[in-house]
């Protein structure tokens, strides 16, 4: 009765470690997909020197690509039936829940600050944008893409221009109440109506605000990195817990 409980068991934990070395793969590849950044963002993160959602990518890239190579390992301990193997595989499995942890909260913690109100990237924007060094110029490009592709402008809409004081105003004074990429474009990209953006007409310019954008694509890296590595990492508790037991009957 006791070896069938036992081979029971071993075939229940074959399941679960081919499931988590899916699970591990997925991660992996989701947190390359944060890292990459395909939204453009990170410079919006990194300027305030908050980048910890990329951060907590890079680490989950590592556990996720080893949680899938460990269970594989995990897999052959628990059917040679070794006590040795199977405890490696325990304390590997546990340095990994370990990472893992730090990287879900790293990136659950930075979206909270990062995007928890529109006031830090405004202020951000105002303070960067058409700045002339290394810092403002990728800020710049990165605004200038987004206004254009998501077709929005400023954080809330376009009154941040007017409302606040900005590295834009002291620039290009009134003659630009905010930057032409809030203006609508032609097909081949030339502002449309120069004049009717620049006086704030509604048919002329983008006026709705970027930051609903933002909180979006930052939203979707931390489900990607943090609350699907939690539900991993869930599922991973129960595994080694049930592989504790087993350890303890072979």
């Amino acid at each position: 009765m006791g070896d069938a409980g036992t081979t029971c068991l071993m075939v229940f934990l074959v399941l679960c470690n081919a499931v988590a070395a899916a699970a591990g793969l997925c991660l992996f590849s989701l947190s390359i997909w944060v890292a990459v950044d395909g939204y453009g963002l990170y410079q919006i993160s990194a300027v305030s020197g908050k980048d910890d959602i990329f951060a907590g990518a890079w680490i989950a890239i590592f556990t996720g690509f080893a949680l899938s190579c460990t269970a594989v390992f995990g897999i052959f301990a628990v059917l040679i039936r070794s006590r040795c193997q199977v405890l490696v595989y325990l304390i590997i499995m546990f340095v990994i829940f370990i990472f893992e942890s730090a990287s879900c909260i790293t990136a659950a913690t930075n979206r909270d600050y990062l995007v928890g109100t529109s006031d830090l990237v405004k202020k951000q924007m105002l303070m960067y944008y058409t700045d002339s060094s290394s810092a403002g110029q990728q800020v710049t490009r990165t605004w200038n893409n987004m206004m254009t592709d998501v077709q929005c402008c400023g954080v809330d809409g376009p009154v941040d221009w007017i409302e606040y004081n900005s590295t834009f105003r002291q620039t290009f004074g009134s003659k630009y109440p905010w930057p032409l990429y809030c203006c609508k474009r032609l097909s081949s990209f030339e502002v449309e109506n120069v004049e009717g953006c620049q006086i704030g007409q509604s048919s002329a310019m983008f006026t709705k605000g970027c930051f609903d954008h933002i909180e979006s694509v930052f939203s979707r890296y931390t489900w990607a990195v943090s609350w699907y590595g939690f539900s991993v990492l869930m599922f991973m508790f129960w595994v080694m817990l049930f592989t504790m037991v087993y350890y303890i009957m072979i």
